[in-house]
């Protein structure tokens, strides 16, 4: 009897003990906080192909051209005239918008500034910018200590891409990373690329689709034709070819 009291005795203990456990954990998840989602980082899920991973926007970005002014000149520079009607040639070929001329007010050179920016408005003007698209707007410079500027501002459609310089996972071996042995890209790669393709693009829109065919050469192909219809050669006789040769050695 005394051996069946101990083992229904010690049964009890274990059992008191499982239940206080269970009953801790319980506890503890109870104070767990729970989201609902879990935060992956940004190459978990990366596509492979760094065109979908690094894609290239078209977006509307400004382009502006500052004109630095001093407290006696008044009037443009030459350069400045110049910059001033690159900006016009610029706006009639991609402006999506009107251009703001920003002026500075209670300035030393505000006076000088005021000057420059009418005179960069005739030349907008005369370059085939509508009067009524350009603006001229005054502002108060933040820091008094820095020379303030004219700033000649319009918007454009501008290719982007990036940013780059992201590293969310380790480009060396690392248990933590099962595919690093799948030889796939890492996450940054190729965005450099992008970048300077976006940068460097003339027309952002050749990205999206190709320009229209430009008209022939109608006098060349029609000589061509002539001398096709009298059997004769159509290809293009270089005379002065000879004379580009450099030595005479091996005749």
């Amino acid at each position: 009897m005394t051996n069946e009291t101990s083992l229904v005795r010690d049964n009890f203990k274990w059992a008191t003990l499982a239940g206080a456990m269970l009953g801790l954990s319980v506890a503890l998840g109870a104070c767990t906080e729970t989201t609902g989602s879990v935060a992956t980082p940004i190459g978990a899920n990366a596509p492979d192909d760094y065109r979908l991973r690094h894609p290239i926007a078209i977006q509307e970005a400004d382009r502006s051209v500052v004109l630095f002014v001093g407290h006696a000149r008044g009037g443009l520079s030459s350069a400045q005239r110049a910059d001033v009607q690159g900006l016009a040639r610029a706006w009639v070929a991609d402006g999506t918008g009107g251009i703001i001329v920003d002026v500075p007010v209670n300035t030393s050179n505000a006076r000088a500034a005021e000057s420059a920016a009418h005179e960069a408005k005739a030349t907008l003007e005369a370059g085939g910018v509508p009067a009524g698209a350009i603006k001229l707007r005054h502002y108060t410079p933040y820091d008094m200590r820095t020379l303030a500027t004219v700033r000649l501002t319009y918007p454009r459609m501008t290719a982007v891409a990036g940013p780059c310089g992201l590293w969310p996972e380790d480009v060396g071996p690392s248990i933590k990373d099962p595919t690093y042995f799948e030889n796939k890209s890492y996450y940054n790669f190729g965005c450099a690329y992008q970048r300077n393709m976006a940068a460097m693009v003339a027309n952002p829109s050749d990205l999206v689709q190709p320009r229209p065919e430009t008209p022939s050469y109608t006098v060349r192909r029609t000589e061509g034709f002539d001398k096709y219809r009298k059997g004769a050669t159509t290809a293009t006789d270089y005379p002065e070819g000879d004379k580009a040769k450099l030595s005479d050695a091996g005749k």
